[in-house]
């Protein structure tokens, strides 16, 4: 395994479509029901749907899976060739598709781009060796923050990606039309039939880069037990007082409840408060007391989860007598 490749057994697929012009809200409707369509499917993980930016140029659909396996059965699926051909009309042209193996979700968004090479086995020692002095010279810029080899998908896909990411689009900008770029490109001539896209921000997010742009460390599963628990306590307590009106009975209030909670924890609850607030105990930074930042996450958690005990206590009890 190449040493910028992620160790991570979850699959990710890139999609890049040009809308015709006048289609775009058609072609999001079409989209998200497609999205819809691959939720049901076994190793789903999540999917977003990217608009146009200032940056990237095309419509960009991101589907992660748990397994290379479980995305070849989605990608191959009668579902998604039959809904291909309905959304067709909305397209100008074929889109591009990339697979890769691996990564994993931070909270911090970059800007990513993604390129492809075909390699002939005989020139795979060559390539790797030219990626790696690209990313010697790559670090060396501002706002450089990691990059990723991925080897070809068996069954699915026969080109190599390469993923670099930058802290915003100028820093990207200053390294695209470097020198130092144009004299390594001419070096690697003969891998110069590429494809290459720049993808804004939220698709960034789908890979872990640290400060130092190595792929981050996940958190423990009794980190990410507790952190879920600081975030859905006052979820849970919210849905369940504003839902109380309707006085549904258990069975159907329990459901709508737990449909509503995942939802908000991970459109609102991971990403707008647990994640920001426990940044440093999830991902301490390097060269931290790993004692000392568990010890202060830990008692941050517990703090904000007390705060919310009295707070429900209160409006519940005191300031009104709710169930």
């Amino acid at each position: 395994m190449d040493r910028h490749e992620s160790t991570d057994t979850a699959a990710t697929v890139i999609i890049g479509q040009k809308v015709r012009p006048g289609c775009e809200r058609d072609f999001e409707a079409w989209q998200l029901n497609m999205n819809a369509r691959a939720a049901v499917y076994p190793g789903f993980l999540g999917a977003e749907v990217n608009p146009p930016t200032a940056v990237q140029s095309d419509w960009v659909v991101v589907y992660r899976f748990d397994s290379i396996a479980h995305v070849q059965a989605w990608l191959n699926s009668a579902t998604r060739q039959d809904m291909l051909s309905e959304g067709a009309r909305f397209c100008d042209g074929p889109g591009t598709q990339q697979v890769i193996s691996g990564g994993a979700r931070p909270s911090d968004p970059l800007v990513t781009v993604v390129v492809t090479h075909r390699v002939t086995p005989d020139n795979v020692a060559d390539f790797l060796a030219w990626q790696e002095r690209l990313r010697a010279a790559e670090e060396r810029f501002r706002g450089f923050r990691g990059t990723e080899v991925f080897r070809p998908v068996e069954g699915i896909q026969d080109e190599w990606t390469t993923l670099y990411r930058f802290e915003n689009e100028s820093d990207l900008e200053t390294w695209l039309v470097s020198e130092e770029r144009r004299e390594l490109l001419a070096e690697g001539e003969k891998f110069a039939d590429f494809q290459s896209r720049t993808v804004d921000n939220s698709f960034g997010s789908w890979f872990a880069f640290d400060d130092d742009g190595k792929q981050a460390p996940r958190p423990s599963e009794v980190k990410t037990s507790l952190a879920v628990w600081m975030g859905l306590y006052p979820t849970v307590v919210f849905l369940t007082l504003a839902l109380s009106p309707l006085h549904m009975p258990l069975w159907l209030g329990m459901l709508v409840g737990n449909l509503l909670s995942s939802f908000a924890m991970s459109y609102l609850a991971m990403p707008y408060y647990v994640n920001p607030v426990l940044k440093r105990w999830l991902r301490p930074p390097t060269g931290a007391s790993s004692r000392r930042s568990d010890v202060r996450g830990l008692l941050l958690l517990l703090a904000l989860n007390a705060f919310w005990v009295v707070v429900f206590y209160l409006a519940t009890r005191v300031i009104w007598h709710l169930p």
